[in-house]
């Protein structure tokens, strides 16, 4: 058949869109044309694709090729989409299944040798194929666990093209080939994290961080260096309730996105950390033309934590009161426009709450309380209402803190 058609997936943030490559020979001059709105790195699939099926022993017809990416006005960018271009231009000359190209979604980046290389964004482009009516989807062999997430997908994890196309009913001999590796650092969730129970003292602050479990709240704390607030954070998360089906690919998929490997669904909520250092389009997520998540992304369903909060720069911290009402980040570039999650818990701490005052002089055999009603010097920029009471600051022989469970408005 001179016209071929099959299935690619491009992504725009965590969404993605089915995109149909159809592939066309033509009685002209010889060459190799790929039109329908494509990115610089699509345009090099060119030669990418050229390269790879002559040294799979599958070499393009000499005539006339154009391959069209619909639909037309979608922007498409990435590498992703080489293996379909390659095996509708295949398709055009050599003998395959057209009924099994037309039903199969095919993502990953070919290298010269005509293998497949692992990439990034592999799980939320199998859910954008599953939620688009395709069960079948190929991808790189190192990313058959990662797509095999996705339940009601039937999953083909392919070496090389020559493979591909034999999957497909081109009859070609078998050849044994070494499969490229996953890049990248391994998973750093673990299904198990340290326990509550392990916190000796601090009544109060764990108080507080069972009542912001159990009611959604935001926490902010303070206490010296060393009285244990980072532990207190880490240990935040095995309070929290487990991650639901849809929480728990959703996170996968965010993790994916950041370039992360992915090997199994886990159910522990996420817990971002980043450094006092980091700008605001590390936290908010960003990107000139492929748009990365964010640390709030990536803690969507689970804490942010923010040590020494006071250290961020204004910028930073401001990006976060959009994100913390309305629970998702939108972020905006010439020609699209990507979403993410950022449902998260936010726990701040500092180790000074300069402006709260001691009001009243009541006593109880605790020691004093103090109401939290006043602006802090960390907190001032996002609430001024609070929905627990904390001790009086801590003595010099007493290195405990004092913690305040913030209410969401």
């Amino acid at each position: 058949m001179t016209v071929a058609r099959t299935w690619g997936v491009v992504l725009t943030g965590i969404q993605g869109d089915l995109v149909e490559v159809e592939a066309d020979l033509s009685q002209q001059t010889p060459g190799f044309t790929i039109i329908g709105l494509a990115d610089k790195a699509i345009g090099e699939a060119t030669q990418r694709v050229h390269n790879a099926c002559a040294n799979s022993g599958l070499p393009l017809p000499r005539r006339k090729l154009t391959v069209n990416l619909s639909p037309a006005s979608l922007p498409k960018h990435g590498s992703a989409l080489d293996l379909a271009i390659a095996i509708a231009a295949l398709a055009t000359q050599a003998p395959m299944d057209a009924a099994s190209l037309l039903t199969t979604a095919h993502i990953g980046e070919l290298g010269l040798d005509g293998r497949l290389r692992p990439g990034a964004g592999v799980l939320p482009a199998v859910v954008a194929a599953m939620r688009a009516g395709v069960r079948k989807v190929v991808v790189p062999w190192a990313n058959r666990e990662e797509a095999g997430l996705v339940p009601g997908v039937e999953v083909f994890g392919a070496v090389s093209l020559r493979e591909v196309a034999r999957h497909h009913g081109l009859e070609v001999d078998p050849v044994d080939e070494d499969p490229m590796p996953l890049t990248g650092t391994a998973d750093a969730l673990e299904d198990t994290v340290p326990d509550l129970e392990d916190v000796i003292g601090q009544r109060d602050a764990v108080e507080a961080l069972i009542l912001a479990a159990a009611g959604g709240h935001h926490v902010l704390m303070s206490g010296p260096p060393g009285a244990g607030k980072t532990m207190l954070a880490q240990r935040m998360r095995g309070i929290l309730p487990d991650l639901g089906d849809e929480e728990a690919v959703q996170s996968a998929a965010l993790r994916s996105l950041s370039g992360v490997p992915v090997r199994s669904l886990t159910r522990t909520p996420p817990f971002e950390a980043p450094h006092h250092s980091a700008s605001m389009a590390s936290l908010i997520g960003g990107g000139s033309r492929t748009v990365r998540p964010g640390a709030i992304a990536r803690a969507s369903g689970g804490i942010l934590f923010l040590d020494e909060a006071g250290e961020y720069s204004a910028h930073a911290l401001d990006s976060l009161r959009q994100p913390l009402e309305s629970g998702s980040i939108e972020i905006h570039r010439a020609g699209f426009r990507a979403v993410f999650p950022a449902r998260f818990q936010l726990v701040v701490f500092c180790v000074r709450l300069d402006t709260i005052q001691m009001l009243g002089a009541e006593s109880s055999p605790e020691g004093p309380r103090w109401p939290v009603c006043r602006y802090s010097r960390c907190s001032q920029r996002w609430w001024r209402a609070s929905c627990w009471t904390a001790r009086a600051p801590p003595s010099p022989r007493s290195p405990t803190m004092s913690a305040i469970a913030i209410c969401r408005t």
